[in-house]
C-alpha cells in the first residue's frame, strides 16, 4: 500500500481484481441478474425483477483508487457500489430520521451511478443505495443542471467509458472519461464492499447488458494521526496529532495527567489500573469546548475493557457514583456517554436498563442494538457523534446506535431514571468539552478529528 498525506499518488500498486477468464473472486448478492464472462469482459444482463443485482470482489476496501471501463445497453440503469455493507440477516438501519429494514444480503451504501436517462445524465454522481438516496448532485454539493450538462458532454453512449472512483478518508471523488465529477465530504462509511450494479427492470428491457472491463484498485495507506487536503478544505481539523499531549489536559487540572495514559505506537491508550474509574491519571479533555460538530476517532479494546467518549462534558460539575449517583471526589467528570466496553467481558454490560450500558450506547439512557457491528478484538473501531442544535447522533462502525433530542421531554425522562437525576439540566448544556475517559482498562484512541457544523 501507498502511505499519503497529500493528494499526489504513486502509480504503482495496482491490483486487477478481474481475471478475464472467469468470476473466480467473485460473487453474486442481492438479486437474481445474471453475470457471465465474454469476450474477457464481465457481463451483466438485466431480468425482470424489482430487486437490483450485484456481483462483488470478496474482501473490503477503506482508502482506495478503483478504475474501469463500462459498456452500457441503452435504457438499462447501472452502478458501482463502493463502502457498501451486507447483512446476514435483515436488519433496521437509523438514517437522518428514518428507519429502512435492509434485507438480509442486500449490498447497500455509497453508489457510482452509472446513467443512461436522457433527461439527467447523472453518470458518477452518487447514489445512496437503500439509505440516503442522492448525494452528489444533492444534499452534499454539486447543482443538477451544470452536472447534467457535463454528462451529457463527456459521456459516450453505446461506447466504452472510464469511471475511476477515489476514497480517502472523509473525501469521496469521481471521474467520467478524465474529467471529475464528484467532489463531496461524508463520513457515514468509511470502508466496505464494492459490487457491480445490474438494474432491477420491467419485461421489456429484459435482456440488456452492462459490461465491465479493465478493473483495478490500489489501496492507499493513509498515516494515522494525519489530514488529507480534502479533509482540510472540508473543515476537518485534527485534535491529537499522534505525538504529544497538545490540546487536552486533565479533567481536574489544566495539565496533562502524569499517570494513567502513555503515547504509544501513534496511540493515545489508557494504562491498566484495576479497573478503577479516574483513579490512574483521571480523565481527559480537550482545551476547547464544541457545540456543534461532527466527530470521528478510532478505539481499540482489550479484554474487559471500559472506557467512553464523552460530549459536553462539564469538569466543574462533582463526579458522582457509578451506582447511586451521589456525588464523589473521584470518578469521571459529567457528560453525555458514548460508552466503550467489552461486553461480553465487563459486568457494566448486564447494568443499567435494558442494555444502556453497553457498546455504542449513551451511557445509562439509550441502549445500543444488540447486532450492532463489533469489530474483532485488536481491531480498530470506529466512533462518531453528530451533534447539531438539540439532535445528536452516535455511530458504531458505520451504524447509527443512538439518536435523540435533548431538548424533548422523553429525554429528560431518560435522564430522570438514570444515575443522573439530580444533575440539574444534564445533557442540556449549550457546549462542552470533548472528554476521553480513563477507567483503568487498557483502551486505545487515534484518528481523533473534528469538523464544526453549522
Amino acid at each position: 500500500m501507498v502511505a499519503i498525506t497529500t493528494g499526489v499518488f504513486a502509480q504503482e500498486n495496482w491490483v486487477s481484481l478481474f481475471n478475464g477468464q472467469n468470476l473466480d473472486g467473485w460473487e453474486r448478492h442481492s438479486g437474481e441478474a445474471k453475470f457471465f464472462v465474454a469476450d474477457g469482459c464481465i457481463v451483466g444482463e438485466s431480468v425482470e425483477t424489482k430487486a437490483n443485482t450485484f456481483l462483488c470482489p470478496t474482501g473490503e476496501y477503506a482508502d482506495f483508487e478503483l478504475e474501469l471501463d463500462y459498456l452500457v445497453d441503452e435504457g438499462l440503469n447501472s452502478g458501482v457500489q463502493f463502502r457498501s455493507e451486507l447483512f446476514a440477516v435483515p436488519r433496521k438501519i437509523h438514517v437522518e430520521g428514518r428507519t429502512p429494514t435492509v434485507p438480509a444480503d442486500r449490498l447497500h451504501g455509497y453508489q457510482c451511478e452509472i446513467d443512461m436517462a436522457a433527461s439527467r445524465m447523472w453518470t458518477a454522481g452518487i447514489y445512496d443505495e437503500v439509505r440516503r438516496n442522492w448525494l452528489y448532485p444533492g444534499k452534499l454539493g454539486g447543482n443538477t443542471t451544470n452536472f447534467t450538462q457535463q454528462g451529457r458532454s463527456i459521456s459516450k453512449p453505446g461506447e466504452w467509458n472510464r469511471l475511476r472512483i477515489q476514497c480517502v478518508g472523509t473525501s469521496i471523488k469521481t471521474w467520467l472519461n478524465g474529467e471529475l465529477r464528484t467532489d463531496m465530504n461524508d463520513a457515514m462509511t468509511l470502508r466496505g464492499r464494492i459490487g457491480l450494479q445490474v438494474h432491477g427492470v420491467s419485461k421489456e428491457r429484459v435482456g440488456r447488458h452492462v459490461k465491465f472491463r479493465n478493473i483495478r484498485l490500489r489501496e492507499i495507506a493513509v498515516a494515522p494521526n494525519t489530514l488529507t487536503p480534502d479533509e482540510q478544505r472540508a473543515g476537518w481539523m485534527l485534535l491529537w496529532d499522534g505525538q504529544d499531549q497538545k490540546g487536552w489536559r486533565s479533567a481536574t487540572s489544566e495539565k496533562f495527567p502524569a499517570a494513567g495514559w502513555r503515547i504509544q505506537d501513534k496511540a493515545l491508550t489508557v494504562t491498566a489500573n484495576n479497573g478503577e474509574e479516574s483513579a490512574g491519571g483521571g480523565d481527559i479533555v480537550t482545551r476547547a469546548r464544541y457545540s456543534d460538530f461532527e466527530l470521528l476517532l478510532e478505539f481499540q479494546l482489550s479484554a474487559g475493557a471500559n472506557s467512553g467518549i464523552k460530549i459536553f462534558a462539564q469538569p466543574d460539575l462533582s463526579p458522582i457514583d457509578r451506582v447511586t449517583g451521589k456525588p464523589t471526589k473521584t470518578g469521571s467528570a459529567i457528560g453525555l456517554e458514548f460508552q466503550i466496553l467489552d461486553d461480553a467481558h465487563h459486568p457494566d454490560a448486564k447494568l443499567g436498563r435494558n442494555g444502556n450500558r453497553t457498546l455504542g450506547s449513551v451511557y445509562d439512557l439509550l441502549p445500543a442494538p444488540a447486532d450492532k457491528i463489533v469489530m474483532p478484538m485488536g481491531q480498530w473501531n470506529r466512533a462518531r457523534i453528530v451533534s447539531q442544535g438539540q439532535r445528536v447522533q452516535f455511530w458504531l462502525n458505520g451504524q447509527q446506535t443512538a439518536g435523540f433530542d435533548r431538548s424533548t421531554e422523553s429525554f429528560k425522562q431518560l435522564v430522570a431514571a438514570s444515575k443522573y437525576t439530580n444533575i440539574v439540566g444534564f445533557g442540556e448544556w449549550s457546549d462542552g468539552h470533548i472528554l476521553l475517559q480513563e477507567h483503568g482498562t487498557p483502551v486505545a484512541f487515534r484518528n481523533i478529528k473534528l469538523r464544526k457544523l453549522p
